[in-house]
């Protein structure tokens, strides 16, 4: 199953928040933690990492904090995943490092690589712009207290 690790939720979460944040200035990684609730440990590091690959800024000071380095619409999915995870795969040869018993004989290998291709065009494809478009999604509370506003 292909699935995103919780840094790169958190990271694509982040990347999200401070692409709203337009020029509004940066946003602290206490800030982002807090209105998500995850953990401020390791948000700091997935913020730090995000920062090493350049996808993110980061300054210094009272009003300092990260903020993207493009415009969300250069960013992809992709992008914040890699720097995250590193390549996405969907099979153990599909790596490098990736050795398997059956990789001469198998006749699943090639269409999987095709499938993987697919996959990372339409993490290309969609960018950090996309997500931000999105709307937020609707607290319970508020939706309970639509669902009952009509009866």
């Amino acid at each position: 199953m292909l699935r995103l690790s919780k840094k790169a939720d958190y990271a694509l979460m982040a990347m999200k928040h401070l692409a709203l944040r337009g020029d509004r200035g940066s946003s602290s990684a206490r800030e982002i933690a807090e209105q998500y609730d995850i953990p401020i440990e390791l948000l700091a590091k997935v913020l730090q990492r995000l920062v090493r690959k350049r996808l993110l800024g980061s300054q210094q000071g009272t009003r300092g904090g990260y903020q993207l380095v493009r415009a969300p619409a250069q960013i992809s999915v992709a992008d914040v995943i890699e720097a995250i995870d590193g390549p996405v795969t969907v099979t153990a040869c599909s790596t490098d490092e990736g050795t398997c018993e059956q990789f001469a004989k198998c006749n699943v290998r090639d269409p999987l690589w095709r499938v993987r291709e697919r996959i990372l065009s339409a993490l290309g494809e969609c960018t950090i712009a996309e997500l931000a478009a999105d709307p937020p999604p609707v607290p319970v509370t508020t939706r309970t207290a639509v669902l009952h506003s009509h009866w």
